[in-house]
């Protein structure tokens, strides 16, 4: 019994771990869709601070995720 523990731990982290990227995927789908939206008439300025802002955010969200899945492993 002793022994099964361990392989069943594993496993556990496995699912867990393929469920945050699951999430993880899902929610930047969303988050992309929200970004996908178009507004008329921009300025190229206006244009060069969106894509910085997205770049910046999709970054940000990387690190979030990234950060949220080392802690879900240490915590096992």
């Amino acid at each position: 019994m002793d022994e099964d523990l361990p392989d069943s731990v594993k496993k556990c982290l496995d699912i867990l771990e393929e469920n945050v990227e699951i999430l993880t995927n899902l929610e930047f789908d969303l988050d992309d869709e929200r970004e996908d939206e178009l507004v008329p008439n921009m300025e190229l300025h206006n244009l060069y601070d969106m894509a910085e802002d997205v770049s910046t955010a999709a970054k940000i969200k990387r690190a979030e995720s990234s950060f949220t899945r080392r802690q879900a492993e240490d915590s096992f």
